[in-house]
């Protein structure tokens, strides 16, 4: 009868198992078994209490995501009103947590009267994390069951609790003393409530979530928080929804959740974070890279350079119990990067993050060396020292020597040629690009760097490595810059050339941050270092010496020794953290603007989004037809995971399709016309861009 329910009876209890693999996602066809499977155990008399659980699988990670915007998602019975109905259950339910109950399944699980889980349980309601807000009863039963400030914490920080966290708050009744044990002690706990006659839905212990939040408790909260959510949509939604649950009746409070549910599913903000999380599931997938290719194992990694990218690299490996020999130049080198990398641990102890024990255990497993031979039997080795080709050379010539056969030599290298760094060994087909973001041991990007020889299995076996590590990979092939540091050249391009047209540094970077990214790209070059941009765009002198405009304000403040933050002063002065306008910057820009001949006007804050923005994509776009990427969300993705472009515009390229693809294409025209030879030479439409509005479509894809 059923192909997703396991239907059992025990005595006088009814075991209701999910049985959708592999996480028990609530597609259409399981919410129909479900209902089934409840009218059955309800109409049976002998049946007194009922039991759900995950059938051999996790209890439920929520909704199916595939079917949100599709018949599917909303034909009968829908979540929200199967839910409703098994809270009106005459006969008592317990749901038996295991793994996870995420979303729809925490719904689920709210919608028993009983719940008990697992010791490692984790349960949650990430919507959020998606645009959403919980929309089958979560903004209601919640702050019901744990009150509104707790719920309230759940529900915007999108943050599975543990079990343990979710007993101490009353969100579970009680844990299992095992997981193998869970499906026998909630049948045990069934029968202990059947026994004491205890209803099927038990009094809400905060039956009016409202009475306990202190006056204005709302608009304070609004006030407080407000400034931390950017201008999304969703977290305002989600506190309407709750502040609902605390001033009226279930039933009033669940139909305006569905309301703002639907309100937020519409959202271009969520079909943006839908779009990147679909994004993530599609780039591990490489074409001619099949799953059943064997993998090289890692067992032991090596890490040149202990300096701030190379310890943080080596902390990744020794953080899930792999060795690493960590090599420098000169012991005060190695000892500096060993102590830092203890510090880190100890910063993540003191936050309760790590044990005393664990953070020795991870020490241990970093090993300091002077000498290459001690490299010998690493299986994996990535090169994290200065950027330049020369020294990486000779790095990787030294490894070919040295390194076991099979071993995979990798390059940390954000912006040079992987091919040529492999040509220089005898073994290009073990050679890979690993492009960490710094700080290494936080930033999830990893863009993986394809050669032109390189192995499948190495490629393969970098992307498993990649998510072992908690890394997002990516795959990009051989270019200057690769996907991110290419994009972000004409996107730092134009915020440049905008100074000497008028713009000031305040109102470039105020523009970008408006929008909603982390930072504006002129602060972000201050952070970063200009003499570190200054020494990325040597490579591209020769090229560049037909625009003598370009960064010139940059390469202006690298020769007087004005760095950024870390001399004080850069495109901003600095006084530790605080940053302050400088008028030497705009008469600067005055003097090399009068010099160039470039005329100075008014700057539009539209003009500065169009110009940034829309050279930023060009090159996404042009990316893609290249076959530098894959995909126009593997570009969305490493914009949002590694630039701090926001999310919930989905990635430069679904920003592009939400603004129109042909506002864009005439956007770029427009202004290559009217900036004469700078736009002649710079602001060339991408030939994908061209063809896709030519054709009328509406979203990128190179097919």
């Amino acid at each position: 009868m059923y192909t997703l329910i396991d239907y059992s009876l025990d005595n006088e209890l009814a075991l209701i198992g999910l049985s959708r693999a592999p996480v028990n996602a609530l597609g259409h066809a399981l919410r129909l078994e479900l209902q089934a499977a409840f009218r059955q155990a309800s109409a049976d008399p002998a049946i007194k209490a009922i039991v759900v659980y995950g059938h051999n699988l996790p209890f439920c990670a929520g909704a199916d995501i595939a079917e949100f915007g599709g018949a599917d998602f909303t034909a009968t019975p829908g979540l929200p009103d199967l839910l409703i109905e098994l809270a009106a259950s005459a006969k008592p339910m317990v749901a038996a947590v295991g793994g996870l109950a995420l979303g729809g399944g925490l719904e689920l699980a709210m919608a028993c009267g009983y719940r008990i889980a697992e010791p490692k349980a984790r349960l949650g309601l990430p919507e959020i994390t998606l645009g959403l807000i919980p929309g089958a009863g979560g903004t209601q039963r919640l702050p019901r069951l744990i009150g509104a400030e707790a719920a309230l914490e759940a529900i915007l920080s999108g943050q599975p609790l543990n079990a343990a966290r979710a007993l101490e708050l009353g969100l579970v009744d009680r844990i299992a003393s095992s997981a193998a044990e869970l499906l026998g002690e909630a049948c045990a706990f069934a029968r202990e409530l059947l026994q004491a006659g205890a209803p099927a839905q038990p009094a809400c212990p905060y039956a009016a979530p409202g009475a306990a939040l202190p006056e204005n408790f709302f608009t304070d909260y609004t006030a407080r928080k407000s400034g931390q959510w950017k201008g999304q949509a969703a977290p305002h939604l989600a506190l309407e929804a709750v502040r609902i649950a605390c001033e009226q009746p279930l039933e009033v409070g669940l139909q305006r959740e569905s309301e703002l549910f639907a309100e937020a599913m519409d959202s271009p903000q969520s079909k943006a974070l839908r779009h990147l999380f679909f994004a993530e599931r599609e780039a591990g997938k490489v074409p001619g890279i099949d799953a059943s290719l064997p993998l090289r194992p890692i067992r032991k990694v090596a890490v040149i350079g202990a300096g701030t990218m190379g310890g943080g690299i080596a902390m990744n490996f020794a953080n899930i119990g792999i060795p690493v020999v960590l090599l420098e130049q000169k012991r005060e080198a190695l000892d500096r990067g060993l102590a830092h990398i203890r510090k880190n641990y100890e910063i993540s102890a003191k936050r309760g993050k790590l044990s005393q024990e664990q953070l020795e255990q991870r020490m241990a497993l970093l090993f300091g060396t002077l000498e290459y031979a001690d490299l010998a039997d690493a299986d994996l080795v990535i090169e994290a020292v200065f950027e330049s080709m020369e020294v990486k050379r000779q790095v990787f010539a030294t490894l070919d020597e040295v390194c076991k056969p099979g071993a995979i030599l990798a390059s940390n290298t954000s912006t040079l040629d992987v091919d040529q760094i492999a040509a220089c060994t005898r073994r290009p087909q073990d050679v890979i690009g690993l492009h960490f973001f710094s700080p290494a041991n936080v930033m999830r990007l990893l863009e993986v760097v394809r050669g032109k020889a390189t192995a499948p299995d190495v490629l393969a076996t970098a992307l498993k490595l990649g998510k072992q590590i908690g890394k997002l990979p990516v795959v990009s092939g051989v270019c200057y810059g690769f996907i991110g540091n290419r994009m972000l050249e004409p996107y730092a391009r134009e915020a440049h050339r905008l100074l000497l047209e008028g713009a000031t540094p305040a109102q470039i970077d105020r523009v970008l941050t408006d929008l909603g990214l982390n930072m504006g790209v002129l602060s972000m070059y201050d952070l970063v270092g200009i003499d570190v941009g200054y020494l990325i765009r040597t490579p591209l002198r020769a090229m560049l010496a037909q625009d003598p405009s370009y960064c010139r304000l940059a390469d202006e403040l690298y020769a007087l020794g004005r760095y950024g933050q870390k001399s004080g002063r850069g495109m901003y002065i600095y006084e530790g953290r605080e940053r302050h306008d400088d008028p030497e910057v705009l008469a600067m820009a005055e003097r090399l603007a009068a010099e160039l001949g470039i005329q100075r006007r008014v700057i539009s804050d539209q003009e500065i989004h169009d110009r940034c923005l829309f050279m930023l994509i060009n090159e996404g776009i042009q990316i893609l037809d290249e076959g530098i990427a894959l995909r126009a969300g593997d570009i969305d993705l490493v914009w949002t995971c590694g630039y701090g472009f926001p999310t919930w515009l989905g990635g430069p390229l679904h920003y592009a399709e939400h603004l129109g693809l042909e506002r864009v294409l005439n956007g770029i025209r427009q202004y290559r016309e009217q900036l004469g030879a700078y736009g002649e030479l710079w602001l060339q439409p991408a030939p994908l861009l061209e063809r896709l509005v030519a054709a009328g479509k509406t979203r990128i894809s190179k097919d």
